[in-house]
């Protein structure tokens, strides 16, 4: 006998697969083209369902950026709190990411930067928030390998950092779909050939 789900467990189950719909769905058309009537059929729900959760467009776009940084660190982030050497450390983290970037959700943020870059808006914000958060993580890395000897001096640590995100980001991206591993190896390979 199956139990009953309770309307808690209905209510997270539905939210969870609105949210994944929506990433998937931004990652596809962008924030200016999603409407909210295809993320609900795409996760199997009606259009009510979405505004029984969220508010609007813009508060249920808030909640995905959560989602997909939940997931992420569930997924990839889980390397920082490992006893990784700093260069193992960081080459492990674009391994995940490559392996993160294969799923329909990949290109959230990149959509949402392009769409909200210049603009002064929540959502903007909201990915500044999480940028910031990731840089600050890689340069505390960075910063740890120059004082153990495995990462030379160079460009400064938060900017080494954002360049060596937004350089994986960019090659698992665009390698990702591939059937063979191209886009690991030229992630850690980038990651390596900055850092070190």
């Amino acid at each position: 006998m199956t139990a009953r789900l309770t309307q808690a467990d209905r209510r997270a189950r539905s939210r969870a697969a609105l949210l994944e719909a929506t990433a998937r769905g931004i990652s596809r058309v962008g924030y200016g083209h999603l409407v909210l009537s295809d993320v609900a059929a795409e996760a199997g729900y009606s259009r009510g369902a979405v505004y029984h959760q969220f508010r609007d467009k813009d508060e249920l776009v808030l909640a995905t950026l959560e989602w997909v940084r939940e997931t992420w660190f569930a997924e990839v982030g889980t390397v920082f709190d490992e006893d990784l050497a700093p260069v193992a450390a960081i080459a492990e983290l674009a391994r995940r990411h490559a392996i993160y970037c294969r799923r329909d959700i990949a290109g959230v943020m990149t959509a949402i930067r392009v769409e909200f870059g210049s603009r002064d808006h929540p959502i903007r914000d909201a990915l500044l928030a999480q940028q910031h958060e990731l840089v600050t993580r890689v340069r505390a890395l960075i910063l740890a390998g120059r004082r153990d000897g495995t990462i030379p001096p160079g460009p400064p640590a938060a900017s080494l950092a954002a360049a060596t995100l937004a350089a994986i980001e960019a090659a698992t991206i665009t390698l990702s779909g591939r059937s063979d591993d191209a886009d690991i190896d030229i992630a850690q390979r980038i990651t390596r050939g900055l850092i070190a």
